[in-house]
């Protein structure tokens, strides 16, 4: 899921001819390519179909959990991969935009710089609603934008999105073994993380446990809401929780 980008002189009038014939190719041989499955939950095989990827304008919108995870995982793929497509900027989605939006997932993920969504998910305008709060942790705000994304606009899925290296557990996590106060509101963000805080482990690996943890128990409180209850019982919308690894940028399911 990286991709490095490197700034320098203007080329000459030939070195530029020569980048936009390499840089065409390159564009040909990856929208020619097959993505390969992945997995992103338990029994669900994960794909891409290249041919959407070629289609002027909108491409297919996933109208079911099922389809919202494969694509997700089929673009996270292409993300871990340096494949990315970056699809769906094209004028006509712009212009297709004015008049609505149709995401087809809603995910919950940390403000941390590291981990944008549309990006290491490969998505584009319109593909994704994302809500995004330190350590995901949830209050009214949070949880209104949520219920709008599936209630008013129908998303079938709510990925919440945990990551490695989450500098609001930390932060948690050092504050309860301290017992010293965080600066102004970070405190309410610590005390909301507290409740998942491994205290089996000791150093990394309680942080590390903890950032799933607070997955689960964002997905659980997700899940408890009557309104969204009601969806995931018939089978409308799934929430999920996942996990992103910033060694291999790659995204995984938390049980």
């Amino acid at each position: 899921m990286n991709s490095d980008r490197s700034v320098g002189h203007e080329p000459t009038a030939s070195a530029h001819q020569r980048f936009s014939v390499a840089s065409l190719a390159r564009r040909a041989l990856l929208r020619a390519g097959l993505t390969g499955a992945a997995a992103l939950g338990t029994g669900v095989a994960l794909g891409a179909s290249p041919a959407s990827a070629a289609t002027p304008g909108r491409r297919h919108r996933p109208s079911t959990p099922e389809e919202a995870l494969r694509a997700l995982a089929a673009g996270n793929r292409r993300w871990s991969t340096y494949r990315e497509r970056h699809p769906d900027e094209t004028p006509d989605v712009r212009r297709s935009l004015t008049s609505g939006q149709h995401p087809f997932a809603l995910v919950l993920g940390c403000i941390d710089s590291r981990v944008p969504p549309e990006l290491v998910f490969d998505q584009g305008l319109g593909d994704l609603m994302t809500v995004r709060s330190a350590g995901e942790v949830l209050d009214e705000a949070v949880l209104g934008s949520v219920a709008y994304g599936v209630l008013e606009l129908a998303i079938p899925l709510v990925l919440v999105l945990g990551h490695q290296s989450c500098g609001a557990v930390k932060a948690a996590v050092e504050a309860d073994e301290t017992g010293g106060r965080l600066p102004a509101h970070i405190q309410y963000i610590a005390d909301q993380i507290a409740p998942s805080i491994d205290r089996t482990k000791e150093g990394d690996p309680r942080v590390d446990s903890t950032i799933d943890a607070n997955v689960r128990a964002v997905r659980a409180r997700l899940a408890a809401e009557p309104d969204l209850a009601d969806k995931v019982a018939s089978g409308r919308l799934a929430i999920v929780g996942a996990r992103y690894e910033l060694t291999t940028q790659r995204v995984h399911r938390v049980a």
